[in-house]
């Protein structure tokens, strides 16, 4: 799914929008036992409380492509014959509504989810979305549909214990402490069924979100989905990229190197986001190849890089550069020194041996301060 179809579905989570009429779940302590089963009309909750739950679920579908939201894939084999599939299948065709189809779900999150001491929420919502015809010039026509897209959402939310407060009693004229109890948080983790693709219904893949880009709970993504390896998280692609860069160019992994990819990758997010397109972002190895030659590492070192590369991406023929290299921020390290630079100003960066000993030198033509203290660097030699 890209952005425009998510959006699209994302828009379906508001009380005039949303076609959900109940909200299915169960609570599950740390010992791994449903404590309490969630099953409530919509239409009989109050305004303010419907809202909260449509804000929960919501949150399954926020995030970033590529890093919180991933696409899962099914196989032909398993779209036909596989156990996980049908079961998912079988939710979204009754609308959530058959207990056994439910119960059997639960079970499966439960055996596939390892949340530590923490005990959560299984929170599911289906919706039907009478998708409007869309004209070849983009217009939307709301009185004109093809196909009614019928999805679930299942979100996992922690339950965390709410901190004692002291709060003012009418009746005692005192302030005394209360607790409001358990309190449900954002999902940790969560998925969509089926997938939104070009407007339409795809059956072979599943839109898994998690709200941490490094721990995407691979064992509870092959235990709901049978999915022989999973994904490779945002984190995971940056360590790999990063070792691969480290090990492959050795002594020509140099600071001007490390800029220069940096900069090249950090433009392609910025034309990318101007361009509005709708799809993630992508970056070609040869691209990198090209920056590299630039850079002046050799050829040899390069081919060494496209084999680092292969043999941890796979023959991907692109990657998404949001996550190779932090581009947000950028972060100069050393033995016990840790300096923080704005990526505009990186090239100001200069690197020189003075009396035998190695310094990264950051230019200082204005206002210097050290904790808040501006520092004067006049009388500097």
């Amino acid at each position: 799914m890209n952005k425009k179809e998510l959006n699209e579905i994302r828009r379906r989570f508001k009380p005039d929008y949303d076609n959900i009429s109940q909200i299915y779940g169960c609570y599950v302590n740390a010992a791994k036992e449903i404590v309490s089963e969630v099953d409530m009309p919509v239409g009989r909750m109050e305004p303010e409380e419907s809202e909260m739950y449509l804000k929960i679920l919501k949150k399954a579908l926020s995030g970033t492509p590529g890093r919180n939201l991933i696409n899962i894939e099914f196989s032909v084999d398993q779209v036909e014959n596989s156990e996980e599939h049908r079961l998912l299948q079988g939710l979204r065709q009754c609308h959530l509504s058959d207990a056994g189809l439910r119960q059997a779900f639960y079970q499966r999150v439960i055996e596939s989810l390892d949340m530590g001491e923490s005990s959560y929420v299984i929170l599911l919502a289906a919706d039907a979305y009478d998708i409007p015809y869309k004209g070849s010039d983009g217009d939307i026509f709301s009185d004109g549909s093809a196909e009614v897209f019928d999805y679930f959402l299942c979100c996992i939310c922690p339950v965390k214990d709410a901190k004692a407060e002291l709060t003012y009693k009418a009746s005692e004229q005192s302030f005394r402490e209360t607790s409001t109890g358990r309190i449900l948080t954002a999902p940790e983790l969560g998925f969509m069924f089926p997938c939104f693709d070009d407007r339409s219904t795809n059956i072979y893949n599943a839109l898994y979100y998690s709200r941490n880009v490094n721990d995407i709970h691979d064992d509870f993504i092959q235990g709901m989905f049978g999915a022989e390896q999973a994904p490779m998280s945002a984190g995971e692609q940056q360590a790999n990229f990063c070792g691969a860069l480290t090990d492959s160019l050795g002594e020509d992994c140099s600071l001007d190197v490390v800029i220069s990819l940096h900069e090249q990758i950090r433009d392609r997010l910025e034309q990318h986001k101007e361009s509005k397109e709708a799809d993630p972002p992508e970056i070609y190895i040869e691209d990198m190849d090209e920056i590299l030659t630039e850079s002046g590492v050799s050829s040899e070192k390069i081919e060494t890089f496209n084999d680092s590369i292969t043999e941890a991406f796979g023959d991907r023929p692109s990657m998404n550069p949001n996550n190779l290299l932090e581009t947000k921020k950028f972060q100069l390290a050393t033995t016990g020194v840790r300096i923080h630079i704005d990526p505009e100003y990186v090239y100001s960066i200069r690197t020189q041996v003075i009396d035998g000993q190695r310094y990264i030198l950051v230019p200082a033509p204005d206002t210097v301060e050290l904790n808040g203290i501006e520092v004067s660097v006049d009388n500097m030699d």
